[in-house]
């Protein structure tokens, strides 16, 4: 059984299932048989309804999602076409007798899930699992009465439930801890952010967003809807409101709020306004209107105070762990930040006041239950676990594809510090989180700013570079799991780790290129230092944005090893560490020599014009880099080819291009 904080780690206790039932053809239903559908090849799945109606609209449903992933370059026609294979819609519960799992996504009523769940465990075998998506309705209440409640749980998706990563997985005294890491580990592996929650009420992240939403309804005797989400753009990129009119929210809020009150006091009663109003008149996106000074920070201090108090409560009462709360927030609601960096944010007295001031005006709520500096004092970004002595650090950045920016260096850099002096630890493990991504190099979020400033981009460069710096420098070794993409700065801090482990679908690439930049922190260099017989294999990828694939890359010995599947990545990486104790390799610290640059068309493999410009500097800066007779002196061409690549039209164009999501277009930039 795999107890890690990264579910993929180790050896699943069973493989994918062959078939899935789904109970309810209604709101989520379709959305969950299509995420699975599309998940799994040649997965076989039944979707269940008492009204053939239903059925009949689900099916279209979801051949219509199938349409859309193939127009949107998402999937093929050949993927599309088995989304709608192996795919049986029925009102007959015997359809679910050979299914793997079943899960019920029917009406939120108790009553109603209790004779769908004992319909389920009459027909399937009893080693199936059997799992409810309920928002709300805690696993107990569900499933003891059942005769095999061990194989059963919560697993709550999020809407839409096809696109949106975000699962919660309910870990409660009556299920068995086979079934959650079972789980934890089917959703990470299929894509998904399993985020596993104690079982009360409303479990983790609806807390917040009911909460959130009924508060807002509270704040209608002194402000409008209009008003309200006009404030909350500031923290979300869709007001309460809106949310609500989108998803039928005044049912939902009402009936929920109305089970945390009976179960945790009144304060959580849903405000009186949900019955008399069916469509609030809200502000459209993104066009905020103007709300006068001391009502806007009325409805900002309550907001922000509702928010903070659920998210205290959940980290004091350990309902689910600060690292899940900050990362579902972001995913499942499109929280601009997580409730915890927005109170480190604003600091201790300021969280104080608002805290304060909700307890004045909504008093009840939940007040911390310590220091607020406490509240802090986790990983945003990064999983920790320990594999036989070595240390694995997997980073956890999905909706950038685990991209690296600033915190997420410093989080890495402070684990490796923390560890490196001990006697305990072997060395370190760098991974990716899910299947699809190590790192997909730098978040360019800050780049703009350098643009046109040399001497800032060369600054940055360096200021990125210390992580990778400190890592030369190390006796310990450490040792890149590459589980799928390495991009950009993702693949340089891959070339700096003392050995490199893929599974055989990774893949490498060095696309500065096609942004009009080149590699800052070490992509000219190293590469040519630690495989120079791979020398023009660099030269085509920094200048073209080439990708290599593992197995190439693995016969030019950049690539150690090659595995199977993630838990094998991670088995490997570690007998890595074991094999390099006390004779890590350094990085040459003289100059190498390297093939001369041979003339090219600017143009990436698929047509795409380039940047002469930028590949002129790129051809000159390896160069020199080669000739350098220090290491430190390479590197340092790097940072200053960087900040003059930052200086030139091809830069503005490919950064801006990039923001706008279009093609860039070099041409006229040279």
């Amino acid at each position: 059984m795999n107890d890690c904080n990264n579910p993929l780690i180790g050896a699943p206790s069973k493989p994918l299932p062959d078939k899935i039932g789904v109970i309810g053809a209604g709101t989520i239903g379709p959305d969950i048989a299509y995420y699975l559908k599309s998940a799994i090849p040649g997965l076989s799945l039944v979707l269940i309804d008492i009204v053939d109606d239903q059925l009949d609209k689900a099916i279209r449903r979801i051949e219509a999602y199938a349409d859309k992933g193939v127009k949107r370059g998402k999937l093929t026609a050949q993927q599309a076409a088995g989304v709608m294979q192996n795919l049986t819609v029925s009102t007959d519960y015997s359809m679910l007798a050979d299914c793997d799992w079943v899960i019920e996504a029917a009406t939120e009523n108790l009553d109603l899930k209790h004779k769908i769940f004992a319909q389920v465990e009459s027909v399937v075998s009893k080693d199936a699992l059997i799992s409810s998506n309920t928002s709300a309705i805690p696993a107990a209440w569900l499933f003891s009465e059942l005769r095999h409640p061990e194989r059963c749980t919560v697993t709550h998706f999020f809407a839409p439930a096809f696109s949106n990563p975000v699962v919660e997985v309910v870990d409660w005294p009556g299920g068995s801890a086979a079934a959650l890491e079972y789980l934890r580990w089917f959703f990470c592996a299929t894509g998904k952010v399993p985020m596993v929650t104690t079982d009360v009420v409303c479990f983790m992240l609806d807390r917040i967003f009911d909460n959130w939403c009924n508060e807002a309804a509270y704040l209608i005797t002194d402000a409008s809807a209009r008003e309200i989400d006009s404030i909350a753009l500031d923290y979300v990129h869709a007001g309460p409101f809106d949310v609500l009119n989108f998803a039928n929210g005044n049912e939902i809020i009402p009936e929920v709020n109305t089970m945390q009150a009976n179960e945790e006091g009144d304060h959580y009663r849903p405000a009186p306004y949900f019955g008399s109003v069916k469509t609030w008149n809200t502000v459209p996106r993104g066009e905020p209107i103007a709300v006068p000074p001391e009502k806007a920070d009325r409805i900002r201090d309550r907001l922000l105070g509702i928010v903070f108090s659920q998210t205290v409560d959940i980290v004091d009462r350990s309902i689910g762990t600060s690292a899940d709360l900050e990362l579902g927030c972001r995913l499942a609601f499109a929280f601009r930040k997580g409730p915890l960096k927005l109170m480190r944010e604003l600091g201790e007295a300021e969280v104080t006041r608002i805290m304060q001031r909700l307890q004045n005006e909504r008093p009840g709520m939940p007040l911390p239950g310590q220091d607020i500096a406490r509240y802090y004092d986790f990983h945003q970004y990064l999983l920790v676990d320990d594999v036989d002595g070595v240390k694995v650090i997997t980073i956890r950045r999905p909706e950038a594809l685990n991209a690296l920016d600033d915190e997420l260096n410093d989080e890495i850099f402070s684990v490796i510090r923390r560890y490196e002096d001990d006697p305990q630890v072997k060395g370190f493990v760098l991974t990716g989180y899910g299947n699809r991504a190590f790192c997909a190099g730098a978040d360019i979020g800050r780049f703009p700013e350098y643009l046109g400033d040399a001497d800032a981009a060369a600054q940055y460069a360096r200021d990125s570079s210390r992580l990778l710096r400190h890592i030369d420098g190390m006796t310990k070794p450490v040792v890149a799991a590459v589980n799928g993409m390495a991009l950009g700065g993702g693949l340089e801090l891959a070339f700096r780790c003392h050995g490199i482990v893929a599974v055989h679908a990774a893949w490498l690439q060095l696309p500065e290129i096609t942004l009009g930049i080149v590699p800052g922190i070490g992509g000219m260099v190293i590469p040519y230092r630690r495989w120079p017989d791979a020398a023009l294999t660099f030269h085509d990828m920094l200048r073209s944005g080439r990708k290599l694939d593992a197995e190439t890359a693995s016969k030019l010995n950049i690539i150690d090893e090659l595995a199977d599947d993630y838990a094998d990545l991670i088995t490997r990486a570690v007998q890595k560490v074991d094999s390099m104790q006390g004779r890590t390799v350094k990085i040459a610290d003289e100059s190498v020599t390297i093939p001369s640059f041979k003339p090219m068309q600017p143009m990436t493999t698929d047509g795409q014009v380039l940047s002469s410009t930028v590949i002129s500097i790129t051809e000159n800066a390896v160069t020199e880099a080669a000739l350098s007779p220090s290491l430190e002196a390479a590197l340092e061409v790097g940072y200053l080819a960087f900040g003059k690549s930052a200086c030139t039209a091809a830069a503005r164009e490919g950064i801006e291009s990039f923001q706008q999501r279009r093609q860039p277009d070099f041409g006229k930039t040279g």
